[in-house]
């Protein structure tokens, strides 16, 4: 079991860090400020954070699950520099860790272990013969 946790948080680490979008390594950053903004589809107010990339401003989506903010905080941006509409507040939970990744990985890992445990704790009788 602890080979495979370490294997898997080696993993997940590496997935983290080169998965992220905007990507870590080749954006940029900028300080924007969160506003309540209604949300036509979803038909509540969520929260958006404002910033400025050059002379235009844009609007990146700042709700995140257990997460926040107050009308008019200050929040580090993350942003594509080819697309600054690609946004993200840059923090660790909602930008480097996400709750739907975590559940998916863990739950993935979960069921690997099942697997190979199941596997290996019934051999059949030619593999015990393989190995004498």
């Amino acid at each position: 079991m602890k080979p495979a946790l370490i294997l898997y948080l080696v993993i997940f680490a590496f997935y983290i860090v080169f998965a992220r979008q905007p990507d870590y390594f080749d954006g940029q950053f900028a300080t924007g400020a969160i506003h309540f903004v209604r949300d036509s589809a979803a038909k509540a107010i969520l929260p958006k954070a404002f910033f400025t990339a050059g002379k235009k401003e844009y609007v990146a989506d700042a709700a995140y699950l257990f997460r926040n903010f107050k009308e008019g905080e200050r929040v580090k941006l993350i942003y594509d520099t080819s697309k600054p509409g690609n946004a993200a507040v840059y923090s660790l939970w909602g930008y480097w860790i996400r709750w739907g990744e975590i559940l998916f990985s863990l739950a993935a890992f979960a069921v690997m272990y099942f697997i190979a445990v199941s596997i290996t704790s019934h051999p059949s009788p030619e593999s015990l013969i393989d190995l004498a």
